[in-house]
């Protein structure tokens, strides 16, 4: 046996308390090429294939900035809203609960087990973009792949409000679907910055003593602000949408915090208390920048006794399983979901 299989098996061998004491090295991994999945639908293999995001270290520098960079998502996005209904069968309604602004979407045709259910859905972008229109792709998908009545959230954001207004804003909303509809019959959802709101919203209502939903989905959770996690450094780079660490959603997220503490549980979720939280269902990719986020956040629900279930996709950056409803790893996410809450969700109608 040569020398470095021999030190290979030594260090295998070694007590736990000997590895303990060994220098904490970073790995040194040399620069490679990573190709595309080639087990993966051409449609998401032509979405992984895509660039780095344009300007990812170029954030905004000041209020209106953020506030333009907000507002020409929203414009853009606008114009595809009704093709997206279409394909869905569901219709979508401006309203206004409590002074939060909301949109209603409805599916065209709501099965009797559906009627007397309801999902509360707070969009991702980090704590300061998708405003108006554009917080609605994603609860679009939910509502026709789950044929489920849909209130999404579009919550006050930064310059208009700061932390925690969108927490507040998501809170009203919740406290009034409970009122309407038996908490165990409300299901909670949101992706990126939508799955840390919707891990605080939990940790919210514990503290205020209100009843937890029937079940969540926080998809790729921002469940640490603080930017501990190994996908933080494995995946930066590789993530297509997020990019760095360092990037425009760490940028973002300071903004929208205002000073607060980042390891703030209501910013940080991960470093809350999960114990008592409601059946809950993660969703992430391969070469999402906040894989060990998603990862940790299951981790502390599994030690706490919660019944999750973790989905991870192939070759998929940062919330890629919502970018396209046509694309069937969008639909298979979103079945996942649905079935997940049909399980869990309190009894059917006329039960």
């Amino acid at each position: 046996m040569s020398r470095s299989l021999i030190a290979v098996a030594a260090t295998l061998l070694l007590a736990p308390g000997a590895l303990a004491q060994t220098p904490l090295a970073p790995r040194e991994a040399p620069a490679k090429s990573i190709p595309v999945p080639s087990d993966v639908s051409p449609a998401m293999q032509a979405i992984i294939a895509q660039p780095l995001r344009t300007n990812w270290d170029k954030p905004p520098t000041t209020p209106e900035g953020w506030k333009a960079l907000a507002d020409g998502i929203a414009t853009a996005v606008a114009p595809t809203i009704p093709a997206i209904a279409e394909r869905l069968h569901v219709k979508v309604e401006p309203g206004n609960i409590g002074g939060v602004r909301v949109y209603t979407i409805t599916p065209d045709e709501i099965p009797a087990r559906n009627r007397n259910r309801l999902a509360v859905h707070v969009h991702g972008g980090c704590y300061v973009l998708n405003p108006r229109e554009a917080v609605l792709p994603e609860a679009m998908m939910l509502a026709g792949f789950a044929h489920m009545k849909v209130i999404a959230v579009d919550y006050r954001m930064p310059p208009e409000a700061y932390f925690p207004a969108a927490l507040d804003d998501g809170m009203t909303v919740y406290k009034a679907a409970i009122k309407q509809t038996d908490a165990k019959n409300v299901a909670v959802f949101g992706s990126s910055a939508g799955g840390a709101l919707t891990l605080e919203m939990m940790l919210r209502a514990k503290a205020e003593h209100l009843p937890m939903p029937g079940a969540i989905a926080p998809g790729t959770p921002m469940s640490d602000a603080t930017k501990v996690g190994d996908s933080f450094v494995t995946n930066a780079m590789v993530d297509n949408v997020l990019v760095s660490p360092d990037g425009f959603c760490d940028a973002a997220t300071r903004f929208y915090a205002h000073g607060h503490d980042l390891a703030d549980p209501l910013l940080s979720p991960v470093y809350g208390d999960l114990s008592g939280f409601p059946p809950t269902i993660l969703t992430s990719g391969t070469r999402d920048l906040l894989l060990s986020n998603t990862v940790r956040v299951n981790q502390k629900l599994r030690e706490a006794g919660v019944e999750t279930r973790l989905q991870v996709f192939e070759g998929q950056s940062h919330a890629q399983f919502y970018r396209d409803d046509r694309i069937p790893e969008v639909r298979h996410a979103f079945s996942e979901i649905a079935a997940f809450f049909d399980k869990n969700l309190g009894a059917p109608a006329g039960q």
